[in-house]
């Protein structure tokens, strides 16, 4: 006899949502978060307060950038997880775009849900959209324009580029100043596109329009006691290394002695070996020491004596940074001199700005090394300005390598929805409902950003829809005046780089979600009951 029954396949604890209930919660988690980060798009876009609750006071972000608001929310809806990291791989791949990809990514979604509820097959709505998405490609790859054969232009729209990434952040009035230090930062890489090179430092005080660049590199350190406070034709050593046992140090064991006369022995074998080693370093043709660890008093008095620059406690990304721009590599052991490579740069001076001293390093080996000395009234401003800067620094150097520029202000998602509605008109079958549906969710692209504005969004996107069918190609949203406009006249301009990550990952995260049909969650691991005793 068999049982009509449903059988149980799964542990206790495992749990599993099936057809229209797995879709319907993939659906709901994509939206949410597109919802989430929906009202911080576009120049009027506003801004997020994230409030960690795990350190004792709390620690507080004011951010409107995409990828940090994301990866601050703990999300536990699969869906919503597929997105978070894919606006982190666009954070990651070109530094910009982070809030479209997901809002983008979560309008496909939202469009897919109400085919699927007019009994269109997933799989047809994907065929459409794959179409569509490679139209779109093809539409933006033709409206792209190429400005790297001449430098005056090319310079232009890299400042253009600069000017757009920034107006949507808290640099937005400001955006002139911090665009030309950007572009001029970038150019000095000279087409390496290594952000290794530009050293972003924050200080706080003052405002953040007296933030400047400087050439060469800055460490954020002080010069040990009585050691020359300037050195020029400076030969470094750069090192990690212990500089810290002239005292007594042993832990977990047990030293025996007769009389207090044998305990200064100890000390004195102890400070003989730090003598050797201070010995075995100067060895090195070099008159600058910096160290990763500390320091102590006695080595320290002894590079003074010998009339050697030392530096201790430098961190970690700062002598990765420095080994870079001055030729050196960082080393543990001192015994064959003529092996390690020593850094040099033309001079070595103490500056101060504000309240800090740092150390100037000029006429490093590497020429195209820079500091951005970023200065503003909070913490929080200090590190949204580094946020913004550092998105507009990662967007020129994919530009400087993708030389392509697009037009901004929604002007690119129009065209791009155009080139899908006509595709969607000479195609039979519910493919051009799926391929409508593409064309709708790149519409609500400007319609958000004019939404942000408090502009009404529904007649700035039929107008600009209109204007792009009379072939002005070039019209966009002017968010300053709140009507369509020329972005060649606005210099409205956006890397081709970014558009077209924002199109292929957003359409690529879609698809995987609509993918979907059934969730299987895993019993999670027993655990056993402590009784041990603490």
């Amino acid at each position: 006899m068999v049982s009509l029954n449903p059988i149980r396949i799964m542990k206790n604890n495992a749990d599993e949502e099936k057809a229209e209930v797995a879709r319907l919660s993939s659906f709901v988690g994509a939206m949410a978060i597109g919802d989430l980060v929906k009202s911080t798009l576009g120049p009027k876009g506003m801004d997020k307060i994230l409030w960690g609750m795990g350190s004792p006071n709390g620690s507080v972000e004011v951010t409107n950038d995409g990828a940090t608001i994301l990866r601050a929310v703990g999300v536990d809806n699969p869906a919503a997880k597929v997105l978070v990291e894919m606006s982190r791989v666009q954070d990651s791949e070109v530094g910009d775009g982070t809030t479209s990809v997901t809002v983008l990514a979560s309008e496909l979604i939202r469009e897919a849900e109400k085919l699927i509820d007019m009994r269109i097959h997933p799989q047809t709505i994907i065929t459409g959209w794959r179409l569509a998405a490679k139209a779109a490609k093809e539409a933006l790859e033709k409206s792209a324009i190429d400005h790297s054969s001449d430098d005056a232009l090319f310079r232009e729209d890299l400042m253009n580029i600069a000017r757009t990434t920034l107006s949507s952040k808290i640099l937005s009035q400001h955006k002139d100043f911090f665009s030309n230090m950007a572009v001029d930062a970038v150019l000095r890489l000279k087409g390496s596109g290594s952000l290794d090179a530009i050293q972003i430092i924050k200080i706080q005080g003052g405002s953040l329009d007296e933030s400047f660049l400087d050439a060469g590199f800055l460490l954020n350190k002080k010069v040990g006691m009585f050691q020359p406070q300037r050195v020029e034709n400076a030969k470094i050593l750069i090192a990690n290394t212990p500089m810290d046992t002239d005292k007594i140090k042993v832990f977990g064991s047990r030293v025996k002695v007769e009389n207090i006369s044998q305990i200064a022995e100890i000390e004195l074998a102890e400070k003989e070996k730090m003598k050797d080693k201070v010995d075995l370093i100067c060895a090195h043709d070099m008159n600058v020491f910096i160290n990763r660890q500390l320091i102590y008093n006695y080595p320290e008095q002894l590079f003074a004596d010998k009339g050697i620059m030392a530096i201790e406690h430098a961190d970690f990304d700062g002598i990765e940074r420095l080994a870079l721009v001055t030729g050196g590599e960082i080393v543990s052991t001192f015994g064959h001199p003529e092996m390690v490579k020593i850094g040099k740069c033309d001079l070595i001076e103490q500056v101060s700005i504000g309240d800090e001293t740092l150390l100037k390093f000029s006429g490093v080996p590497l020429g195209e090394a820079c500091s951005v000395v970023l200065r503003g009234a909070t913490e929080q401003i200090i590190g949204e300005a580094e946020r913004s800067l550092h998105d507009a620094l990662c967007v020129l150097t994919s530009t400087v390598k993708e030389p392509r520029t697009v037009y901004g202000g929604g002007c690119s998602e129009m065209i791009m929805a155009k080139a899908v509605d006509e595709l969607a008109s000479k195609t039979a079958g519910k493919e051009a409902k799926a391929m409508e549906s593409f064309a709708n969710a790149l519409r609500q692209l400007p319609s958000i950003i004019a939404e942000n504005g408090g502009y009404d969004s529904a007649q700035l996107v039929s107008e600009m829809k209109a204007l792009h069918v009379l072939g002005k190609n070039t019209v966009g949203l002017n968010m300053y005046e709140g009507k369509t406009g020329c972005m060649t006249e606005l210099g409205i301009t956006e890397s081709f780089s970014v558009k077209r990550q924002v199109l292929v990952q957003a359409a690529e995260a879609a698809e995987m979600i609509l993918r979907v049909d059934n969730i299987l969650k895993a019993a999670p691991r027993p655990r056993k009951e402590d009784r041990g005793m603490c």
